[in-house]
């Protein structure tokens, strides 16, 4: 890659770090051209240039999410040992990320699977698809936990992906919208609950 295509990598990066940020607040659909010259001061045209429309502007966004997403919450916790301390890693990770500073109004990932889940087009199915190797990647973390002999051998996994993401589209009305500041303890107390529900019974002692 040229030092120039290098930088100009860059420069968008920063863009969508700065639309992102805007879209969590403003919401995903007002999300546009203008406003973002608005926010970051640089021209329609210039931003018509790397963007050419809204509809891909929007979609580049979650594309630049689902990145940061990986990054910052699936990533460090497949670091984590096989199981259910890997399982943990991304519930903790995960609330950090949705009360990171990065994203002022929230986890896009949750907020614009609610506001596109009606709305057919490019964006929607750019949220499908993110929304939907997400859960794919938790069942995954369900199995290896079968496989570790950390979850029950009849476990189901895909029911263990959507109670797991559940709870954290529960924690982000909590934490976002009602500002409950009980929020984590009950996020903490439910998440120990479905662990407990599908944990493996210890070996008893002879």
């Amino acid at each position: 890659m040229s030092i120039s295509m290098a930088k100009g990598e860059k420069t968008k990066s920063k863009i969508l770090e700065k639309a992102a940020s805007l879209a969590s607040i403003c919401g995903l659909e007002d999300m546009s051209i203008g406003k973002l010259a608005k926010a970051t001061g640089l021209s329609k045209s210039g931003l018509f240039a790397h963007f050419n429309s809204k509809e891909n502007l929007q979609t580049q966004v979650v594309q630049w999410v689902a990145e940061m997403f990986t990054e910052q919450v699936m990533r460090p916790a497949f670091n984590e040992p096989r199981g259910i301390p890997r399982i943990r890693g991304i519930f903790e990770n995960w609330k950090d990320w949705i009360e990171g500073d990065s994203l002022p109004g929230g986890c896009i990932m949750i907020a614009s699977s609610t506001e596109f889940d009606d709305k057919p087009g490019a964006v929607r199915d750019e949220i499908v698809g993110m929304m939907s190797d997400l859960l794919q990647s938790l069942t995954r973390t369900a199995r290896i936990a079968i496989e570790e002999g950390h979850f029950k051998a009849d476990s189901d996994p895909k029911q263990f992906a959507f109670e797991f993401e559940s709870l954290l589209h529960g924690y982000h009305l909590l934490q976002r919208l009602l500002k409950d500041p009980d929020a984590r303890k009950r996020s903490d107390t439910a998440f120990e609950r479905l662990i407990e529900s599908y944990q493996a019974d210890l070996p008893k002692p002879h």
